[in-house]
C-alpha cells in the first residue's frame, strides 16, 4: 500500500543515515573522526590490474553475473587460506560492495512481516535493508563489552524470525566476537533452522583475539558469509564485495543480483583479484597502523575520564559520553557520530573513527578533552 504521494511504505520507513546529518552539520575545516574508511591508498598492484584490464579491453563487457571465474577462485582461495573454509567458487557472487551482498541476502530470504534480528548498536544498513526487504527489524542490545550475546539472540527468536545478523569485528563498536560465540551462533542457525548472515567485512582488522566465522562451525547451510575488499585493501570506492553460501542459496540471491545489478564493475573485479592474490603486506601495515592509533585514542579517552570498552578490531571506538558531549565536540570542530545513529541502545555513546593519522587524532583529543570539561 502506498501513501497519497505514491511512495512505498517500505521506503517511507527508511531515512537518510544519521551519519550524513552529522557531516552536514560540521564546518568545512572540521576534523573528521566520523568516516568509516581507511586513509591509505589502494595497493599499487590492485590499481595496476584495473588499468591493465581497461587498456586491454577486458573490462569493456559484462562479466558473468556471479563475477569473473578467476576472481571467485581467488575469493575461495582466500577463505581456505585465512579461514580454513572449503568454498566452491561457483557458490560465490561478486557484488557492488558488502552493502549489496547484505541487500541480496535479505531480499532472497525475508518475506513481508518476517523478523530480522541484529545488534543494537549496529551497522546502520541492517535496519534499513530489513525494511526495504519488507521485514520487521528486531534489534538486540549488546553486552557491556559491546559484543552480541548468543543467548540474547536466541531469546529474541520467535516463530516469525527469518534471519539474524552477526558482525565481527563490528561497526560501530570495534568489538570482536569470541570463537565460542561464533560456535553458538552456528548452533542457533542449525537448531532453529534460521539464516545467519555473517558480516565479516572488517575481518583483517583484528588486534587481539582472532577472527572466526560461524560458517566454520555450522552443520547446515544456514550461514551465509559477507565480505569485501573495501576495508581490508582500502578499496571503499571500488565497490567490490562478495557473498558465499550454499548452491541453493546462491541461486536465489543471484536472481536478485541479476536484475538489480547484472554484475559487479568489471575493472573493480580485476583489481580485487589482484588484491586477494598479490602481496598482503599492505593489509598487515594498515592493521599495525590502526592498532597504534587505537592505543593513542584509548589512552586519551581514559585521561579525560571517559569509559570505553576496548575495541579489539575494526577502526572504531565507542566510549560512553556525558549528555551534550557529541554536540559540544562537533561545535568545537571535531566530527564524531552519536551512538543513537546506530540504534536506540547506542544512546549515551559516541562512535569515533581512528582511520586518520596520529597527528590528527592527537589534535582531536585535545579538543575532546576541552569539550568533556565543558559539559561536566
Amino acid at each position: 500500500m502506498t501513501d497519497a504521494a505514491g511512495f512505498s511504505e517500505r521506503v517511507e520507513q527508511v531515512s537518510i543515515s544519521g551519519i550524513r546529518e552529522v557531516f552536514e552539520a560540521a564546518g568545512e575545516d572540521a576534523i573528521n573522526l566520523g568516516l568509516g574508511q581507511p586513509d591509505f591508498p589502494t595497493p599499487d598492484h590492485a590499481r595496476q590490474a584495473a588499468i591493465d584490464a581497461i587498456e586491454s579491453g577486458k573490462a569493456d563487457a559484462y562479466t558473468s553475473n556471479k563475477g569473473i571465474e578467476s576472481l571467485r577462485e581467488a575469493i575461495a582461495a582466500k577463505h581456505e587460506r585465512d579461514n580454513g573454509l572449503d568454498i566452491d567458487p561457483g557458490n560465490v557472487i561478486a557484488t557492488a560492495g558488502g552493502s549489496e551482498a547484505l541487500h541480496i541476502a535479505l531480499e532472497a530470504h525475508v518475506d513481508a512481516g518476517e523478523e530480522v534480528i541484529f545488534p543494537d548498536p549496529g551497522f546502520v544498513s541492517y535496519d534499513a535493508l530489513t525494511h526495504l526487504a519488507g521485514g520487521e527489524p528486531e534489534p538486540v542490545a549488546l553486552r557491556e563489552d559491546l559484543t552480541l550475546s548468543p543467548a540474547a539472540v536466541e531469546d529474541a527468536i520467535t516463530d516469525n524470525t527469518a534471519a539474524f545478523i552477526v558482525n565481527s569485528p563490528a561497526n560501530p563498536t570495534g568489538a570482536v566476537q569470541s570463537p565460542e560465540d561464533m560456535r553458538e551462533f552456528a548452533r542457533i542457525a542449525d537448531e532453529h533452522d534460521l539464516l545467519c548472515i555473517s558480516d565479516e567485512v572488517y575481518e583483517q582488522q583484528v588486534f587481539e583475539g582472532e577472527h572466526r566465522s560461524p560458517m566454520e562451525f555450522a552443520e547446515s547451510d544456514n550461514v551465509v558469509l559477507v565480505n569485501a575488499c573495501s576495508k581490508a585493501y582500502s578499496m571503499t570506492g571500488w565497490r567490490l564485495g562478495w557473498i558465499a553460501a550454499s548452491d541453493e542459496r546462491i541461486e536465489r540471491m543471484l536472481r536478485v543480483h541479476q536484475y538489480g545489478q547484472a554484475c559487479a564493475s568489471a575493472p573493480a573485479q580485476y583489481a580485487a583479484e589482484a588484491a586477494l592474490t598479490g602481496p598482503q603486506d599492505p593489509v598487515d601495515e594498515m592493521r599495525e597502523a590502526f592498532r597504534e592509533r587505537r592505543d593513542i585514542l584509548l589512552a586519551g579517552l581514559e585521561e579525560m575520564g571517559l569509559e570505553c570498552p576496548r575495541p579489539e578490531g575494526a577502526f572504531y571506538a565507542m566510549p560512553k559520553v556525558p549528555e551534550g558531549w557529541v554536540e559540544e565536540v562537533i561545535d568545537r570542530g571535531v566530527v564524531v557520530v552519536p551512538g543513537e545513529a546506530f540504534g536506540s541502545a547506542g544512546e549515551g555513546y559516541a562512535r569515533i573513527s581512528y582511520a586518520t593519522d596520529i597527528e590528527t587524532i592527537e589534535e582531536a583529543l585535545e579538543i575532546m578533552a576541552a569539550a568533556t570539561e565543558a559539559v561536566r
